[in-house]
């Protein structure tokens, strides 16, 4: 039998980030200010210096810190597994790989870029991060970042995901930051939305606007993201680099990649490295799939436009797949899916035809989390069920045609605090949610005017 598992001895680990905005061959649109429209660098007092560096770095390898790889290692590298058992489920020719992310203290792979965004805060003096989070994987990771370095951490938590996932708030709270429910009574932004909207049930972007505001108002404080922008998807290619030296030294190549997509950063953290010579024209047949909800569906239905990424307008303005900065997902249980764009570099590679996209339903996701519980033995984070749900269905198709692929899933996390959802599957309690498309064509409206390059 071909083995379980591959594994990095420790000293494998990567030493460098990988940059892919070296090697594309269109270069990124630039960001746009959100009050001037005019091409910008990221205003201040967003990030440090060195984080904005990265952001808009054309090197192809960026060094990882002595400090950031020490931290890393207290859980890296991880491993890569094959999904024997779920093969033979599945009576597939198939080859199911998955790298499993879930080991890391706060159960993701958020950690991968909230370490290194707490280290270059803290080398700039920085005393305090403010930031938002949706499922409660990222807060808990800035949480732990900024434990180890030492900065105070407010986070602005979704308020359905709040309510949803309690222990996620505990865990941030352990760590010693502060967590509070978006729309929140701590900013003007969140008193002006739950003045419309008392019962409103929050949306990352309405968080982002809080957290923006809350660096903006102090001068101690800065901004940092779990998602969507250039120097996070950076610091999640260690996966991926990880990844690919794994499957080089077992003679495998994917020729299917499948992650899910929220704001972009885990699959692009694995694919990005593989991408490469997708682009290079080594591997011109390697599918690169994206998963997102069908009640959020940013890349399959969204508008390739300039658009805001909080609801406020007071972050950057991006040239991405959107449905609406004012967009209010539906109440989800993948709730780090539920943003109204998407990274960037995601949108460019997917508007050259480097990657697709596909949307499915949360009972399917479900259906397929379990499927995978009861046979590789984990249990996911509603958001990786989404890839896990469209791996199966690709290894379905191989037994239909009887073809032999190798499918590698980007599985980032563990969803240990997830079970009143999985809870509510189980009991038949759980239901789909339709595309939203009237609310998504009046958000649609309010997009900014944005002058031509």
């Amino acid at each position: 039998m071909d083995r379980h598992k591959y594994i990095l001895d420790e000293k494998d680990m990567p030493t460098q980030w990988y940059n892919i905005q070296a090697d594309l061959p269109e270069p990124l649109p630039p960001l746009r200010h959100p009050v001037t429209k005019e091409p910008t660098i990221l205003p201040p007092p967003l990030f440090c210096d060195e984080l904005n560096k990265q952001e808009f770095s054309t090197e192809r390898w960026i060094d990882i810190p002595e400090e950031v790889q020490d931290v890393y290692k207290t859980w890296r590298p991880t491993t890569l597994h094959r999904a024997h058992r779920l093969e033979k489920l599945l009576d597939t020719p198939a080859k199911i790989f998955y790298k499993y992310e879930g080991t890391s203290q706060a159960g993701s792979h958020k950690p991968n870029t909230a370490v290194a965004q707490a280290y270059y805060n803290k080398q700039a003096g920085v005393k305090r991060i403010a930031t938002e989070t949706g499922a409660g994987q990222w807060g808990s990771a800035m949480a732990m970042g900024c434990m180890f370095f030492g900065l105070e951490l407010k986070v602005y938590m979704v308020k359905v995901s709040y309510q949803q996932k309690p222990y996620r708030r505990i865990l941030m709270e352990t760590w010693g930051a502060q967590c509070v429910p978006s729309p929140s009574t701590d900013t003007q932004f969140g008193n002006k939305i739950l003045a419309e909207d008392p019962e409103s049930p929050g949306s990352l972007g309405m968080a982002i606007s809080e957290a923006v505001e809350d660096a903006a108002t102090h001068d101690d404080t800065r901004y940092a993201l779990g998602s969507v922008l250039n120097h996070v998807l950076l610091h999640q290619t260690v996966n991926g680099l990880e990844t690919k030296k794994l499957m080089e030294q077992a003679d495998i190549y994917p020729d299917i990649i499948v992650g899910c997509i929220g704001g972009g950063s885990n699959a692009a953290g694995m694919f990005l490295p593989f991408v490469k010579d997708k682009i290079a024209g080594t591997k011109p047949d390697l599918r690169i799939i994206c998963v997102e909800p069908a009640s959020c569906p940013t890349v399959t239905k969204g508008l390739y436009a300039w658009d805001y990424g909080d609801v406020a307008g007071m972050a950057p303005i991006a040239l991405m797949y959107t449905l609406g900065h004012s967009f209010v997902p539906p109440p989800v249980h993948a709730g780090g899916l539920r943003y109204h764009g998407m990274a960037p570099i995601v949108c460019h590679l997917h508007k050259l035809g480097f990657i697709e996209a596909t949307a499915v339903g949360q009972l399917g996701t479900f259906e397929a989390g379990v499927t995978f519980a009861r046979t590789e033995g984990i249990i996911s984070a509603p958001e990786t069920n989404h890839a896990i749900r469209v791996t199966i269905d690709e290894a379905l198709k191989c037994k239909a045609t009887g073809e032999s692929k190798n499918i590698l899933l980007a599985h980032s996390g563990h969803g240990h605090f997830d079970m009143s959802a999985y809870e509510l599957y189980l009991s038949g309690k759980l239901e789909d949610y339709d595309y939203p498309e009237e609310k998504v064509k009046e958000a649609l409206k309010d997009l900014p005017e944005v002058p031509a390059a």
